[in-house]
């Protein structure tokens, strides 16, 4: 039978911390913490194939920069057009 009150019934209350996972954060911090930002572009420069180095770039900006949701344009027959430029220097 659903639940369709809205209530919450058994399961952890909202805003308690996952215990299985809590330890698997603090150890990736704890890595985190002896990996510097120098280590980080070094190892980054070391990649050879740029593709692969704007990848994991790319995969680290996910966790700075919050993702955009879809932005629908509706109505006329207008055109849109964007230009995005890159500057890797």
């Amino acid at each position: 039978m659903a639940n369709t009150t809205g209530q919450k019934f058994g399961g952890r209350t909202k805003g308690t911390p996952n215990k299985e996972i809590s330890p698997v954060r603090e150890k990736f911090n704890q890595l985190l913490d002896l990996y510097s930002v120098e280590q980080m572009k070094k190892d980054l420069i070391d990649i050879e194939n740029p593709a692969e180095r704007i990848k994991i770039i790319i995969g680290l900006a996910e966790f700075v920069i919050p993702k955009l949701a879809r932005t629908a344009i509706e109505g006329g027959d207008s055109q849109v057009q964007f230009q995005i430029s890159l500057d890797l220097g």
